[in-house]
Protein backbone atom coordinates (compact mmCIF):
# COMPACT_ATOMS: atom_id res chain seq x y z
CA UNK A 1 0.00 0.00 0.00
CA UNK A 2 3.01 2.29 0.89
CA UNK A 3 4.33 1.70 -2.13
CA UNK A 4 1.24 2.04 -4.46
CA UNK A 5 0.54 6.22 -2.61
CA UNK A 6 4.57 6.52 -3.86
CA UNK A 7 4.07 6.60 -6.83
CA UNK A 8 0.73 8.02 -6.86
CA UNK A 9 2.14 11.18 -5.02
CA UNK A 10 5.40 11.11 -7.75
CA UNK A 11 2.89 10.96 -10.64
CA UNK A 12 0.77 13.94 -9.57
CA UNK A 13 3.48 15.85 -8.73
CA UNK A 14 4.17 16.30 -12.38
CA UNK A 15 0.93 17.81 -12.83
CA UNK A 16 1.46 20.40 -10.12
CA UNK A 17 0.39 23.92 -11.72
CA UNK A 18 -1.67 22.45 -14.55
CA UNK A 19 -5.15 22.81 -14.23
CA UNK A 20 -7.69 22.65 -16.52
CA UNK A 21 -7.51 21.99 -20.25
CA UNK A 22 -3.96 22.64 -21.85
CA UNK A 23 -3.92 26.05 -24.03
CA UNK A 24 -1.86 26.61 -27.11
CA UNK A 25 1.54 27.59 -25.28
CA UNK A 26 1.63 24.16 -23.51
CA UNK A 27 4.68 21.85 -24.66
CA UNK A 28 3.12 18.56 -25.37
CA UNK A 29 6.61 15.76 -26.24
CA UNK A 30 8.55 17.47 -28.65
CA UNK A 31 5.81 19.49 -30.98
CA UNK A 32 6.79 22.91 -29.32
CA UNK A 33 6.03 25.63 -32.43
CA UNK A 34 2.67 25.66 -32.19
CA UNK A 35 1.13 28.83 -34.37
CA UNK A 36 -1.67 30.57 -35.45
CA UNK A 37 -4.06 30.83 -38.29
CA UNK A 38 -2.87 33.43 -40.37
CA UNK A 39 -5.18 36.38 -40.93
CA UNK A 40 -7.25 36.35 -44.11
CA UNK A 41 -9.24 39.36 -45.65
CA UNK A 42 -11.42 39.12 -48.09
CA UNK A 43 -10.39 35.90 -48.85
CA UNK A 44 -6.71 36.26 -49.17
CA UNK A 45 -3.63 36.65 -46.54
CA UNK A 46 -1.92 39.13 -48.95
CA UNK A 47 -5.26 41.78 -49.30
CA UNK A 48 -4.11 42.34 -45.17
CA UNK A 49 -0.88 44.31 -46.11
CA UNK A 50 -2.70 46.56 -48.80
CA UNK A 51 -4.00 49.89 -47.38
CA UNK A 52 -7.62 50.12 -47.90
CA UNK A 53 -7.57 52.72 -50.54
CA UNK A 54 -5.21 50.18 -52.22
CA UNK A 55 -7.47 47.60 -52.25
CA UNK A 56 -9.95 46.81 -54.79
CA UNK A 57 -13.52 45.34 -54.60
CA UNK A 58 -15.94 44.16 -56.84
CA UNK A 59 -18.80 46.14 -57.10
CA UNK A 60 -22.68 46.21 -57.82
CA UNK A 61 -24.45 48.97 -59.42
CA UNK A 62 -28.26 49.49 -58.14
CA UNK A 63 -27.29 46.41 -56.27
CA UNK A 64 -30.93 45.93 -55.17
CA UNK A 65 -32.79 46.16 -58.20
CA UNK A 66 -32.56 42.37 -59.32
CA UNK A 67 -34.13 39.94 -61.59
CA UNK A 68 -34.65 36.97 -58.88
CA UNK A 69 -36.89 39.34 -56.45
CA UNK A 70 -39.04 40.20 -59.77
CA UNK A 71 -37.97 44.17 -59.96
CA UNK A 72 -38.93 45.60 -63.17
CA UNK A 73 -35.59 46.81 -65.61
CA UNK A 74 -33.15 45.14 -63.18
CA UNK A 75 -29.63 45.86 -62.98
CA UNK A 76 -28.32 42.54 -61.28
CA UNK A 77 -29.33 39.18 -62.03
CA UNK A 78 -30.30 38.37 -57.95
CA UNK A 79 -30.26 39.91 -54.52
CA UNK A 80 -28.41 41.15 -51.83
CA UNK A 81 -27.66 38.11 -49.97
CA UNK A 82 -26.45 36.22 -52.98
CA UNK A 83 -24.31 38.93 -54.05
CA UNK A 84 -22.70 38.59 -50.98
CA UNK A 85 -21.92 35.05 -51.00
CA UNK A 86 -20.98 35.17 -54.21
CA UNK A 87 -18.05 37.83 -53.73
CA UNK A 88 -19.30 41.22 -54.00
CA UNK A 89 -17.61 43.98 -51.54
CA UNK A 90 -19.26 47.35 -52.60
CA UNK A 91 -22.71 48.14 -53.10
CA UNK A 92 -24.17 50.99 -54.84
CA UNK A 93 -27.56 51.82 -52.76
CA UNK A 94 -30.28 53.81 -53.00
CA UNK A 95 -32.63 54.93 -50.68
CA UNK A 96 -36.02 56.30 -50.35
CA UNK A 97 -39.15 57.03 -47.88
CA UNK A 98 -42.17 55.46 -49.39
CA UNK A 99 -45.28 54.68 -48.46
CA UNK A 100 -44.62 56.09 -44.62
CA UNK A 101 -41.10 53.80 -44.26
CA UNK A 102 -37.42 53.88 -45.34
CA UNK A 103 -36.97 51.38 -48.93
CA UNK A 104 -34.22 50.48 -50.99
CA UNK A 105 -35.37 51.31 -54.75
CA UNK A 106 -34.32 52.83 -58.18
CA UNK A 107 -36.02 55.41 -59.46
CA UNK A 108 -39.83 54.66 -58.26
CA UNK A 109 -40.61 52.29 -55.86
CA UNK A 110 -43.41 50.37 -57.74
CA UNK A 111 -40.77 48.96 -60.18
CA UNK A 112 -39.25 47.26 -56.94
CA UNK A 113 -38.54 48.04 -53.76
CA UNK A 114 -37.02 46.03 -50.15
CA UNK A 115 -37.40 47.60 -46.91
CA UNK A 116 -34.18 49.33 -45.55
CA UNK A 117 -34.13 47.32 -42.58
CA UNK A 118 -34.37 44.06 -44.49
CA UNK A 119 -31.33 45.28 -46.51
CA UNK A 120 -28.75 46.03 -43.48
CA UNK A 121 -30.39 42.80 -41.91
CA UNK A 122 -28.75 40.64 -44.72
CA UNK A 123 -25.46 42.83 -44.35
CA UNK A 124 -25.24 42.56 -40.84
CA UNK A 125 -25.61 39.18 -41.34
CA UNK A 126 -23.20 38.24 -43.58
CA UNK A 127 -20.53 40.46 -41.66
CA UNK A 128 -20.98 38.83 -38.20
CA UNK A 129 -21.04 35.29 -40.16
CA UNK A 130 -17.37 36.23 -41.86
CA UNK A 131 -15.21 38.12 -40.26
CA UNK A 132 -12.77 38.75 -42.19
CA UNK A 133 -14.61 40.19 -45.06
CA UNK A 134 -14.55 44.60 -45.90
CA UNK A 135 -17.41 45.66 -47.53
CA UNK A 136 -17.57 48.89 -49.17
CA UNK A 137 -20.93 51.14 -49.53
CA UNK A 138 -21.88 54.33 -51.42
CA UNK A 139 -25.99 55.50 -50.74
CA UNK A 140 -27.74 57.60 -53.41
CA UNK A 141 -29.23 59.03 -50.60
CA UNK A 142 -32.86 60.38 -50.17
CA UNK A 143 -33.31 60.11 -46.98
CA UNK A 144 -31.48 62.15 -43.85
CA UNK A 145 -28.48 60.75 -42.14
CA UNK A 146 -30.41 60.63 -38.66
CA UNK A 147 -32.94 58.36 -40.54
CA UNK A 148 -30.13 56.15 -42.11
CA UNK A 149 -28.29 56.02 -38.41
CA UNK A 150 -31.29 54.99 -36.86
CA UNK A 151 -31.40 52.48 -39.80
CA UNK A 152 -28.28 51.25 -38.85
CA UNK A 153 -28.67 51.04 -35.31
CA UNK A 154 -31.95 48.62 -35.65
CA UNK A 155 -30.22 46.20 -37.88
CA UNK A 156 -26.75 46.40 -35.16
CA UNK A 157 -24.47 47.52 -37.67
CA UNK A 158 -22.90 50.51 -35.95
CA UNK A 159 -20.07 48.51 -34.26
CA UNK A 160 -19.10 47.55 -37.63
CA UNK A 161 -18.79 50.80 -39.06
CA UNK A 162 -15.02 52.58 -40.29
CA UNK A 163 -14.58 56.15 -39.66
CA UNK A 164 -11.88 57.94 -41.54
CA UNK A 165 -11.17 60.98 -40.11
CA UNK A 166 -9.99 64.27 -43.06
CA UNK A 167 -6.44 64.11 -43.80
CA UNK A 168 -5.69 60.88 -41.69
CA UNK A 169 -3.69 57.97 -43.67
CA UNK A 170 -5.95 55.09 -44.95
CA UNK A 171 -5.19 52.01 -42.65
CA UNK A 172 -4.14 48.67 -43.61
CA UNK A 173 -7.13 45.88 -44.59
CA UNK A 174 -5.74 43.46 -41.71
CA UNK A 175 -6.14 46.64 -39.23
CA UNK A 176 -9.65 47.34 -39.81
CA UNK A 177 -10.41 43.26 -40.12
CA UNK A 178 -8.57 42.77 -36.43
CA UNK A 179 -10.04 45.78 -35.08
CA UNK A 180 -13.77 44.94 -36.59
CA UNK A 181 -14.65 48.39 -38.15
CA UNK A 182 -15.21 46.46 -41.95
CA UNK A 183 -17.89 48.59 -43.43
CA UNK A 184 -17.08 52.35 -44.90
CA UNK A 185 -20.78 53.94 -45.45
CA UNK A 186 -20.88 57.01 -47.68
CA UNK A 187 -23.57 58.75 -49.40
CA UNK A 188 -23.51 60.93 -52.73
CA UNK A 189 -25.51 64.20 -51.32
CA UNK A 190 -25.45 64.30 -47.49
CA UNK A 191 -22.60 63.70 -45.01
CA UNK A 192 -21.56 63.37 -41.20
CA UNK A 193 -23.17 63.30 -38.54
CA UNK A 194 -22.71 61.03 -37.48
CA UNK A 195 -18.80 60.79 -37.85
CA UNK A 196 -19.00 57.42 -39.79
CA UNK A 197 -21.78 58.36 -42.64
CA UNK A 198 -18.98 60.06 -45.02
CA UNK A 199 -19.64 62.33 -47.95
CA UNK A 200 -18.89 60.29 -50.65
CA UNK A 201 -17.40 62.91 -53.16
CA UNK A 202 -14.96 63.95 -49.98
CA UNK A 203 -13.55 60.44 -49.98
CA UNK A 204 -13.87 59.19 -53.35
CA UNK A 205 -13.83 60.57 -57.31
CA UNK A 206 -15.60 58.72 -60.26
CA UNK A 207 -16.05 58.55 -63.73
CA UNK A 208 -19.31 59.20 -65.70
CA UNK A 209 -21.47 56.30 -66.05
CA UNK A 210 -24.45 56.74 -69.15
CA UNK A 211 -23.03 55.12 -71.83
CA UNK A 212 -24.54 53.56 -75.01
CA UNK A 213 -22.18 50.54 -75.60
CA UNK A 214 -18.79 49.17 -73.77
CA UNK A 215 -16.75 51.11 -76.72
CA UNK A 216 -17.83 54.23 -75.12
CA UNK A 217 -17.29 54.06 -71.81
CA UNK A 218 -14.14 56.33 -70.86
CA UNK A 219 -12.46 58.22 -67.86
CA UNK A 220 -13.35 61.77 -67.68
CA UNK A 221 -13.68 62.87 -63.97
CA UNK A 222 -17.05 63.14 -62.95
CA UNK A 223 -17.63 63.96 -59.32
CA UNK A 224 -14.95 64.32 -56.34
CA UNK A 225 -11.70 66.04 -56.37
CA UNK A 226 -8.83 64.62 -58.60
CA UNK A 227 -6.60 63.79 -55.28
CA UNK A 228 -9.22 61.62 -53.63
CA UNK A 229 -7.97 58.72 -52.68
CA UNK A 230 -10.75 56.26 -53.05
CA UNK A 231 -11.62 55.50 -57.35
CA UNK A 232 -15.37 54.40 -57.87
CA UNK A 233 -15.06 53.09 -61.54
CA UNK A 234 -18.83 53.37 -63.17
CA UNK A 235 -18.73 50.48 -65.68
CA UNK A 236 -21.64 49.95 -67.31
CA UNK A 237 -24.20 50.33 -70.62
CA UNK A 238 -27.10 52.19 -70.03
CA UNK A 239 -29.27 50.00 -72.92
CA UNK A 240 -31.90 51.09 -75.14
CA UNK A 241 -34.12 53.99 -73.61
CA UNK A 242 -31.84 53.32 -70.45
CA UNK A 243 -32.96 49.98 -69.98
CA UNK A 244 -29.93 47.13 -68.53
CA UNK A 245 -29.53 44.56 -70.96
CA UNK A 246 -27.83 41.42 -69.78
CA UNK A 247 -25.81 40.66 -73.12
CA UNK A 248 -24.47 44.52 -72.69
CA UNK A 249 -23.02 43.19 -69.74
CA UNK A 250 -21.12 39.99 -71.17
CA UNK A 251 -19.23 42.23 -73.37
CA UNK A 252 -18.41 45.08 -71.10
CA UNK A 253 -17.46 43.07 -67.97
CA UNK A 254 -15.04 40.16 -70.13
CA UNK A 255 -11.64 40.45 -68.87
CA UNK A 256 -10.18 42.12 -71.80
CA UNK A 257 -12.82 45.00 -71.80
CA UNK A 258 -12.51 45.45 -68.09
CA UNK A 259 -8.83 45.35 -68.08
CA UNK A 260 -8.34 47.65 -70.40
CA UNK A 261 -10.24 50.22 -69.27
CA UNK A 262 -8.38 50.00 -65.74
CA UNK A 263 -5.51 50.60 -67.29
CA UNK A 264 -6.61 54.01 -69.43
CA UNK A 265 -7.73 55.45 -65.94
CA UNK A 266 -4.20 54.53 -64.72
CA UNK A 267 -2.86 55.90 -67.29
CA UNK A 268 -5.25 59.05 -67.33
CA UNK A 269 -6.12 59.74 -63.61
CA UNK A 270 -3.19 58.19 -62.09
CA UNK A 271 -5.42 56.13 -59.82
CA UNK A 272 -6.70 52.99 -59.86
CA UNK A 273 -9.98 51.97 -58.54
CA UNK A 274 -11.22 50.93 -55.17
CA UNK A 275 -14.54 50.02 -56.41
CA UNK A 276 -15.21 48.30 -59.80
CA UNK A 277 -18.81 48.97 -60.73
CA UNK A 278 -21.07 47.01 -63.02
CA UNK A 279 -24.32 45.91 -64.06
CA UNK A 280 -25.33 42.26 -64.50
CA UNK A 281 -22.04 41.19 -62.21
CA UNK A 282 -22.81 37.29 -62.75
CA UNK A 283 -21.80 37.23 -66.34
CA UNK A 284 -18.26 38.15 -67.70
CA UNK A 285 -14.86 37.63 -65.51
CA UNK A 286 -15.45 40.36 -62.92
CA UNK A 287 -14.12 38.57 -59.81
CA UNK A 288 -11.18 37.88 -62.36
CA UNK A 289 -10.25 41.06 -62.86
CA UNK A 290 -10.40 41.98 -59.92
CA UNK A 291 -8.18 38.78 -58.38
CA UNK A 292 -5.70 40.26 -61.20
CA UNK A 293 -5.94 43.84 -60.27
CA UNK A 294 -4.90 42.70 -56.48
CA UNK A 295 -2.03 40.47 -56.94
CA UNK A 296 -3.64 37.35 -56.15
CA UNK A 297 -4.09 36.20 -59.80
CA UNK A 298 -1.85 36.45 -62.36
CA UNK A 299 -3.35 37.81 -65.54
Amino acid sequence: MAGILVCSLLLCFGCAGQSGPMDDDDVVGDDDDTTSAPLICNGHAALCDLRFDELVLPATHNSMSNTEDGWIAPNQQVGLARQLEDGIRGMLLDTKEWNGDLYLCHGACELGSILLDDALTILRDFMEEHPGEVVTLIFQDAITPGQTAEAFERAGLTSLVYTHADGAPWPRVGELVEEGTRLLVTAEAQGPPPPWYHHAWSLFQDTHYAFPDAASIHCDPNRGDADNALFLMNHWVDGFLGIPVEDDAAEANSASVLLAQVERCEEERGVRPHLLAVDFYAVGDLFEVVDILNGVADK
